[in-house]
């Protein structure tokens, strides 16, 4: 705006009226300022068509000007981002991810793009993850201060303390070293959930139920070395001791997933679905991109749920928007009211389900296929739920007593057992219905004896 003081006289104030005018674009205050600029100018000795010329050179500038200059700006900063993620990849991305340390579901797509890329990333270690992302070596080590609830300023504290004097050799070396102000029991937890302490005992549940004890003997080190006072944890051979802790039961890996998910807000060393692959397999379950891309109509597809967006239409209407992820991708399905209001109990984060899709267009290219979702159940139902009838083909080396010790427990199923040789067939129906399920399914099916089984 120095064109308008300079030539009409204008006051900083006055100049900064124009330039908001012109920011924003208000033809009407604009069409105001340009009398008073050629007022201005004419009481200055300059002539009219210099002034009006001058001003036509100022208007356009409201119109592209502001958005040129950002232009300009966002290039440069697109230049210098392209150039280190291509030359620089791992360090770009991990100072990338430790500005978003607390957002969740940028860090899920970070660790998306790592898969993609084929750059390792470390699980959380309290002995080589520092408090931000880190690379090293082409890989990048999660970082703790990412972890819910354990607050970036504590775990520094942490870091600091291993940095200047060494890895934590044991947990009770850990107990030993660590300041009480630095850890709580919920800032053990989430630690623990997200298996930074795997190197020292693998059943996380173990060190999950002794969290008060480890808290109480901290606090007491704490307050032994505050006043000066020798402890047994002072030696060598006693920090290297095991750590004596309270009785537990050990999770299964779908639960050691369910807490990390908790801790981490995604899954990180596993997933859910892994270990159902022969059960997806015989169900003919396919990844979602995989259903998505071929010419099915409908079609079984496995997800676990990862975040769940209830809201209403214009009418009223619940519906939601849930994001699943599968071993391959991430995908998002809307779950209209009839759907959703019948199975909300049981969507959560971390569960897993099965879901009947549908699309809507099977054999556009342009156009973007619609997905319903036209049935959902959990897997773990799926798994247990009893077959109506089930006929299983045998043989001539069938295992009859492998057979009744296989299918010995009372059900629901009526089981027809069919024997094939050269000259006949034999159909013996058992005389009372057992249990029959997917695990039973799968175990006769692993024998080879079996031709076929009909459910």
């Amino acid at each position: 705006m120095q064109i308008a003081q300079t030539l009409a006289g204008f006051t900083a104030g006055e100049a900064d009226i124009l330039r908001r005018a012109m920011g924003k674009k208000k033809k009407a205050e604009l069409d105001r300022q340009k009398e008073r600029f050629i007022n201005g100018a004419l009481k200055n000795g300059i002539k009219k068509d210099v002034a009006n010329f001058v001003f036509t050179k100022i208007e356009p500038f409201a119109q592209y000007g502001f958005n040129k200059s950002h232009a300009a700006a966002y290039a440069l900063i697109a230049y210098q981002t392209a150039y280190l993620k291509t030359y620089y990849k791992e360090d770009f991305i991990a100072a990338t991810m430790s500005t978003e340390l607390t957002n969740t579901s940028k860090l899920r797509e970070f660790v998306e793009e790592l898969k993609k890329l084929n750059i390792k990333i470390v699980n959380p270690s309290i002995n080589e993850s520092f408090q931000d992302f880190k690379a090293v070596d082409g890989k990048i080590f999660y970082g703790l201060g990412a972890i819910k609830n354990v607050g970036y300023e504590a775990i520094s504290n942490i870091v600091n303390e291993r940095e200047k004097n060494g890895k934590f050799k044991s947990l009770t070396d850990f107990i030993s070293r660590v300041n009480s102000k630095d850890i709580n029991k919920l800032q053990l937890e989430g630690l623990v959930k997200a298996g930074v302490f795997d190197e020292f005992e693998k059943d996380r549940n173990k060190i999950m139920v002794s969290i008060p004890k480890i808290i109480q003997n901290i606090k007491i080190i704490n307050d032994e070395k505050a006043s000066h006072q020798t402890n047994l944890f002072n030696d060598e051979e006693s920090k290297k001791k095991k750590f004596d802790f309270e009785p537990s039961i050990a999770w299964k890996s779908k639960e050691v997933l369910k807490e990390e998910f908790k801790s981490i807000g995604f899954f990180l060393t596993d997933h859910p679905l892994n270990e159902y692959d022969d059960v997806l397999n015989q169900l003919n379950v396919k990844a979602y991109n995989e259903f998505y891309n071929d010419n099915t109509k409908e079609g079984l597809v496995a997800g676990t749920i990862m975040s769940i967006q209830e809201k209403k239409s214009a009418k009223g209407t619940p519906y939601a928007i849930v994001k699943f992820s599968d071993k391959n991708s991430e995908f998002e399905l809307f779950l209209f009211a009839e759907i959703l209001v019948t199975n909300r109990e049981i969507l959560k984060e971390s569960e897993t389900f099965v879901l009947t899709l549908q699309k809507d267009n099977v054999n556009t290219i342009d156009i973007k296929k619609r997905i319903n979702v036209r049935t959902i159940i959990k897997l773990d139902d799926l798994i247990n739920k009893p077959y109506t009838k089930v006929t299983i083909e045998l043989k001539t080396n069938y295992n009859i007593e492998e057979i009744k010790d296989l299918l010995s427990a009372k059900g629901e199923t009526t089981i027809n057992l069919s024997i094939n040789n050269k000259t006949k067939k034999a159909l013996y129906s058992l005389g009372t219905n057992r249990k029959f399920d997917l695990k039973h399914l799968k175990a006769l099916k692993g024998k080879n004896y079996v031709e076929k089984i009909i459910v």
